[in-house]
């Protein structure tokens, strides 16, 4: 049967024609079909068109904390510890008696100087005494004046023994009154590191303990110099002091990175920098009437800048390479040129960009992942939400 077949082609060479015309067209446009199920489409991904806007940045300064007030309790006299009226970390009132020391050196020392005022004053009337008995004398001739001159003399040093004396009770009275060690301000006493039947004086290192005005707290921190120059270029004013009215408030960031209840505001500027660390001292006052800041504190005071006609890009919108970050923006055909961009500082979940970028450039807002250079995309609508980015 095959070979009947093969011998009626060759009888017939027009059919062997058509058969590889035939065959010829079918390879073509199976050839044809595959290349046109290669060429896909480009695939659509969100683009984002970046807009100025305005943002606020936050910068943190580690600071330390005091209290309004911050006095030292330091005896003025020498003598044993005799009564501890108060326990560390309670709250005293002004005028409260803390501590005494033992007084009885200084009653006596007081009683001595009482007593030697009262001969001071016997003294002085036994010498006005002399002065009204010479006085007619002299008048009767009987005595000369210069005797009047004497006793008046003697008067006048009995009048100032009696003043020095005076002074030895004022300076004894005060003494005593040492004894007794008061509070000079309301606040919470710290540690109390001396004892009952310690011995105490004006020299020793350490104090009797710390008294703290608390109700209000001092939030101590330190920028830098260009920190500084950008930080008085925010607000308006001709003077310093002018500017620092117009600071917002500042918050603080306590110990386990929460956010304090009440906020505060910038109260005072250095006069000078440190010429050691290159920086200037700022103090800003928190309210803290429930005290639940104490001195000797820390904590991070947390300032916002704002920044005015800003270029700002989405974080999920870059993409990270050895430490430097990248987006895809859109050129012309739709392909993806890939491009570094200089990053000034963080707002939200967007990134303030210093240079690589301008308004009106199209980037990609997600899956940079799955991109390359040169790549052609079909631009599509994004949803990654961003306060200065639209499309």
């Amino acid at each position: 049967m095959k070979v009947e077949n093969k011998s009626l082609l060759l009888r017939r060479p027009g059919l062997l024609f058509c058969t590889a015309l035939l065959l010829t067209s079918l390879f073509s446009c199976r050839s044809a079909n595959e290349n046109t199920g290669t060429q896909e489409a480009p695939p659509t991904i969100p683009v984002i068109t970046l807009t100025n806007s305005t943002a606020t940045t936050t910068k943190d300064y580690t600071g330390t904390l005091e209290g309004k007030v911050n006095v030292e309790i330091r005896p003025q006299v020498e003598g044993y510890l005799d009564k501890v009226y108060v326990d560390e970390g309670a709250f005293v009132q002004a005028g409260e008696l803390l501590f005494k020391i033992n007084d009885q050196p200084y009653q006596q020392q007081f009683n001595n100087a009482v007593a030697v005022m009262h001969a001071a004053e016997a003294a002085l009337s036994n010498t006005q005494l002399e002065i009204d008995k010479v006085i007619p004398l002299v008048k009767s001739n009987v005595v000369s004046a210069i005797q009047l001159k004497t006793v008046q003399a003697a008067h006048n040093v009995a009048k100032a023994n009696l003043e020095q004396a005076k002074a030895a009770v004022g300076s004894a009275k005060i003494n005593l009154g040492f004894t007794k060690i008061k509070a000079p301000v309301s606040g919470f006493i710290g540690r109390i590191p001396r004892r009952l039947g310690s011995l105490v004086g004006r020299n020793d290192q350490q104090p009797l303990t710390t008294l703290s005005d608390v109700h209000e707290i001092y939030a101590y921190f330190s920028i830098g110099e260009s920190d500084f120059i950008n930080f008085k270029s925010q607000f308006p004013g001709k003077t310093l002091t002018e500017k620092i009215k117009q600071i917002p408030p500042v918050s603080l960031l306590l110990a386990d990175n929460t956010i304090y209840t009440h906020q505060g505001r910038i109260s005072m500027v250095d006069g000078q920098f440190d010429k050691n660390t290159g920086s200037i001292m700022l103090r800003a006052t928190f309210p803290n009437a429930d005290g639940l800041l104490r001195a000797g504190n820390t904590g991070k005071i947390r300032i916002d800048q704002l920044h005015q006609s800003s270029l700002l890009v989405p974080q999920a919108s870059t993409l990270e390479l050895q430490n430097k970050v990248f987006v895809y923006k859109l050129a012309d055909s739709n392909k993806l040129s890939r491009v570094m961009i200089d990053i000034a500082g963080k707002s939200g979940a967007d990134y303030i960009i210093k240079d690589g970028l301008k308004p009106g450039d199209k980037i990609v807002s997600v899956g940079l992942d799955r991109l390359h250079e040169g790549m052609v995309i079909n631009p599509g609508s994004s949803k990654v939400p961003s306060k200065a980015a639209k499309q």
